[in-house]
């Protein structure tokens, strides 16, 4: 009756190696802030408001999406100094945060897959408070400090039903393109969003469509995971560097003319007025960029991420820095412990 007993105890074992996160939020019940040392907030309210210090983005469909980028203008804040403080950018009203004025963006393509959801483009990413000719940077929930960059930064998507936070994700924004994918929480999320090649940049790590002048949305199969080529590994530094995978194929295409809320850029660039509506946003505690590593490279400054965990879970709010729920609950003693205590279940049943 128990001869499968040693093999419950590996599976109890793998499952609390797991992880899980230290929080689980809504938009509607998200504190003030997710992190210690946090400048913006994430209680943004409805609207928009292109003062907002709102840390939500959303990756909903072609014309529902938001890139992290930074409060405020001028030569200093390319990503490498502004990723610990960067705002949500986004394309619709509605979600508190400053809109991403019309033009702005010049190709853009959504992509679902069934493990997460993607958009790839191009666009004129001065209107948006980066500097000329940054060469970006990565901005991911997995900071060397075990906050996010930027802190207390969340993402949320509605593409697969109800709205849910997306614990794993990676966006790279530079001055002329972006990318961003946000997986379904699961055992492959932080794979398919690995954050640890933070200097290969767009293409390598989310092949696509990035043509300008087209906005589309595709079905499309879920892709290889960034870095992994069979039973290999490739890691930054090492000798060689290896071609990124193909761009998963793609089905049920439809696309637009354009994308656009109304909001248009002044002629300085920065975002002018806009017919969308009201803020009823709340700002954060600080628009001032701290200082940082400047990008030297195709994709920018990096993060200093530290090496993705595996699979899911929720929990409730923690009260000290990682609780926007990218942070891992419980280090890894604690899940010695549970995956010890598994195997000794497992043996009992025998």
């Amino acid at each position: 009756m128990f001869r499968f007993a040693p093999l419950v105890s590996l599976t109890l074992a793998s499952i609390a190696l797991a992880q899980t996160y230290s929080a689980t939020y809504l938009p509607s019940n998200a504190p003030k802030t997710t992190e210690e040392g946090q400048s913006g907030t994430n209680q943004c309210g409805t609207g928009h408001d292109q003062n907002s210090m709102c840390q939500n983005a959303y990756l909903n469909s072609l014309d529902d999406w938001c890139i992290f980028a930074p409060p405020q203008p001028g030569p200093d804040s390319v990503i490498g100094n502004t990723e610990r403080i960067e705002v949500a950018w986004c394309t619709k009203d509605g979600h508190g945060t400053r809109l991403i004025p019309d033009g702005a963006i010049q190709g853009a393509h959504f992509v679902q897959t069934p493990d997460y959801v993607q958009i790839t483009g191009v666009g004129d990413l001065t209107k948006i408070n980066i500097p000329a000719g940054d060469e970006g940077g990565e901005l991911d929930p997995h900071g060397a400090d075990g906050n996010g960059n930027p802190i207390g930064g969340l993402v949320f998507s509605s593409a697969f039903g109800n709205i849910q936070q997306m614990h794993e994700w990676t966006n790279f924004v530079s001055a002329s393109e972006f990318c961003f994918r946000a997986c379904k929480d699961g055992p492959r999320a932080p794979a398919l969003c690995q954050h640890i090649y933070d200097v290969m940049g767009c293409a390598w790590n989310m092949p696509g469509n990035y043509n300008p002048g087209s906005f589309d949305r595709c079905l499309a199969d879920t892709g290889e995971p960034m870095g992994v080529y069979g039973a290999s590994t490739f890691h930054q530094g090492d000798p060689s560097t290896p071609p990124p995978h193909p761009a998963p194929a793609t089905s049920s295409c439809s696309s637009v003319s354009t994308i656009g809320n109304g909001l248009v850029a002044n002629p300085s660039g920065s975002a002018g007025s806009s017919s969308a509506g009201a803020s009823t946003t709340a700002s954060g505690a600080s628009t001032t960029p701290t200082s940082g590593s400047v990008s030297g490279t195709s994709s920018g400054s990096g993060s200093g991420s530290v090496a993705s965990r595996t699979a899911s879970g929720s929990g409730t709010p923690s009260a000290t820095g990682g609780n926007n729920g990218a942070a891992s609950l419980g280090g890894p003693g604690m899940e010695m412990m549970v995956a010890g205590a598994a195997v000794v279940l497992g043996a009992m049943l025998i």
